[in-house]
């Protein structure tokens, strides 16, 4: 079966080491505390705020070891007024037996004001 595990970060300012550094570090985490193996990834969509212009987060993927071929696309969030500047988010579709409510989404930085109701204490 298919699951999506979303995660969530943000950026100090928009440079590209950052974007870089921080996708790259929210895709680890998703894949660490979920078991996830590049295998078992189907596919990765990013989403950026529109305020993050200067890099591709999708090489961050890319150039994790063992996940060169895993399909990965990026494209722009919603411009939606006040919403959480700098903003990275991940959804990663992954084949798993593991039950939707034993999925453990990742928010980073900033973006735990997002979901606060899915952010581990």
């Amino acid at each position: 079966m298919i699951r999506g595990v979303r995660g969530a970060t943000t950026i100090p300012a928009d440079q590209p080491d950052q974007i870089l550094i921080a996708t790259q570090e929210l895709a680890m985490e998703m894949a660490r505390v979920n078991s996830i193996q590049a295998e078992d990834v189907a596919s990765v969509i990013i989403s950026t705020t529109p305020d993050v212009i200067s890099a591709f987060p999708a090489k961050a993927v890319r150039t994790i070891e063992g996940w060169e071929y895993v399909p990965v696309m990026c494209m722009h969030e919603m411009s939606v007024a006040e919403s959480l500047p700098r903003c990275i988010r991940i959804m990663m579709h992954v084949n798993t037996t593991v039950a939707q409510n034993q999925v453990e989404h990742i928010y980073l930085n900033e973006a735990v004001t997002l979901r606060p109701d899915l952010v581990k204490k």
